[in-house]
C-alpha cells in the first residue's frame, strides 16, 4: 500500500471520529518543509502524523519537527496504519 493510500484511509477514519477536525498538509514550495502529513484537533488536542509505509522512514527533519511539536506538548507520532492513528487517539485521551 502507498503512503497515498495511507494517509487516504487514516482521513476517513478521522471524519468517524468526534469532535475531530483533521486535514492533509500539502507540501511544496509555499509549505513548511518537514511538517506531518495529517494534522488534527481531536476534542481540544493538537495531534500531528508523519504518515510512512512499511518500509519508509523518516528525514531528519521530520524527526526535528516532531521533537519540536512534542516539546510544545502536541502528540506527534509516525503512524503506519489507521489501527496506529486509533492507538495514539485513544491513550492519549485516557
Amino acid at each position: 500500500m502507498s503512503e497515498k493510500e495511507i494517509v487516504s484511509k487514516i482521513l476517513r477514519y478521522l471524519k468517524t471520529v468526534p469532535k475531530c477536525f483533521a486535514w492533509k498538509e500539502h507540501g511544496g514550495i509555499y509549505g513548511t518543509a518537514g511538517i506531518p502529513d495529517i494534522i488534527a484537533c481531536i476534542d481540544g488536542k493538537f495531534y500531528a502524523f508523519e504518515v510512512k509505509t512499511p518500509v519508509s522512514k523518516t528525514t531528519k527533519l521530520q524527526e526535528a519537527t516532531i521533537r519540536k511539536i512534542l516539546a510544545c506538548g502536541g502528540t506527534a507520532s509516525v503512524v503506519r496504519s489507521v489501527d496506529e492513528v486509533r492507538a495514539v487517539i485513544n491513550g492519549s485521551l485516557q
